[in-house]
């Protein structure tokens, strides 16, 4: 894929996280087959498909929990890379030796998933959320990853 047409994508990426509703963090993914250069899926972190309640309403409850970045997966909303991979599922959409565009780090559970369904490359837009990831598990079982330049994360200039 060309330089020029990356950066695009990386653009949409940054468009698409948002559409999350997470009172917390936005972000988005976007599954892309390199050779063609077209978006096979997208998805954003959020509620259940069809609608339902996010976990803690206006307020993330990982926020009112505590819970540190990384730990505690069952606590909050569907992440943007679930959601691509089981968008791609559901439709029949091949993840196998595609790439990945992500407006953060995935997180170890993500990242597994990622490795499992065969992505081979993953763009971490760089300065996104910091915080416990799966990028060294990612890297360990040869998905390669990419930091792209991108938008800092406002929490760490406060």
């Amino acid at each position: 894929m060309k330089e020029k047409h990356l950066r695009i994508r990386i653009e949409q990426c940054l468009a698409l996280a948002k559409a999350s509703n997470c009172p917390r963090r936005k972000f988005g993914a976007l599954l892309v087959d390199p050779e063609r250069n077209v978006i096979l899926m997208d998805g954003y972190n959020g509620g259940p498909r069809s609608g339902g309640a996010l976990c803690g309403g206006d307020t993330c409850l990982r926020d009112t929990m505590e819970v540190q970045s990384g730990t505690r997966m069952e606590i909050g909303c569907h992440h943007a890379e679930m959601n691509v991979v089981c968008n791609a599922a559901a439709n029949g959409v091949r993840c196998r030796d595609a790439w990945l565009i992500v407006t953060g780090e995935p997180c170890i559970l993500c990242a597994k998933l990622i490795h499992h369904a065969g992505i081979k490359r993953v763009y971490v837009i760089d300065g996104g959320y910091a915080g416990a990831n799966g990028v060294e598990y990612l890297s360990r079982h040869g998905v390669l990853v990419t930091p792209v330049e991108g938008p800092k994360d406002p929490r760490l200039n406060a």
